[in-house]
């Protein structure tokens, strides 16, 4: 169980539209009709009336102790310039995810932060896109992506691996100001409005047919990719 931020319904284009928010304690599993996976997901509060949805699925049967790929869907209302997620739960020495929308493809960026200033690029996060999962309409933009490095990386506290069957701690931020260069993965961000948390629960997101999933999406599987981002 953890606790969700807020009810939001699906739109005509599969992307929520913004509702009052209400809170709200329970797991959520969703299976996603457009790219045919199930996440788990959680809402996080944005502003008083708004809500930043994050969404991950997982392989099932992950044999323990060995790399995942995830896929992550994150749905943004427009009303941000930018938005965050650190897979350690804090902004210093962990993968950080960066979306920035960029027309109807937004933008995501590898980062990783050894202070409290300006995150930057790193290469031990590889985002591919999937052919799906990718838009935005008149109140919130939406990206997809396949993601190999954001479970397991070496942090603050050493070797560290995000179990799939477990409910972890993430942080999360967002700003309303635009970045300088949306289409660039390296473009730089302003401080951020918000920052904060959230409880996930990584086993509500298990699907037992993941690469049969990505190659549907346009994605070939595997958890060996290393590299630059991608940019959508």
């Amino acid at each position: 169980m953890r606790t969700a931020y807020g009810l939001v319904a699906l739109g005509a284009a599969g992307i929520p539209a913004p509702e009052r928010l209400a809170l709200e304690a329970r797991a959520v599993a969703i299976v996603d009709q457009e790219t045919g996976f199930t996440f788990s997901e959680t809402k996080a509060a944005a502003t008083l009336t708004s809500n930043i949805v994050y969404r991950i699925a997982t392989p099932a049967n992950v044999p323990a102790g060995q790399p995942y790929d995830i896929v992550l869907q994150v749905i943004a209302p427009t009303s941000l310039g930018w938005v965050g997620l650190a897979w350690g739960g804090s902004m210093i020495r962990n993968p950080l995810t960066v979306a920035y929308p960029n027309g109807q493809k937004p933008t995501v960026s590898s980062r990783w932060a050894t202070g409290h200033s300006t995150p930057q690029a790193y290469t031990g996060a590889t985002y591919t896109p999937l052919s799906s999962g990718n838009k935005s309409n008149g109140t919130h933009w939406q990206y997809t992506v396949k993601c190999t490095g954001c479970t397991t990386y070496t942090g603050s506290a050493g070797a560290t691996r995000i179990d799939p069957l477990s409910t972890r701690r993430l942080g999360f931020a967002c700003a309303a100001g635009k970045v300088s260069n949306p289409s660039s993965t390296t473009s730089s961000i302003p401080v951020h409005d918000v920052y904060n948390y959230i409880t996930h629960d990584f086993s509500a997101g298990a699907n037992p047919n993941f690469e049969a999933l990505l190659q549907r999406n346009g994605v070939s599987g595997g958890g060996a990719e290393t590299g630059n981002t991608t940019r959508l």
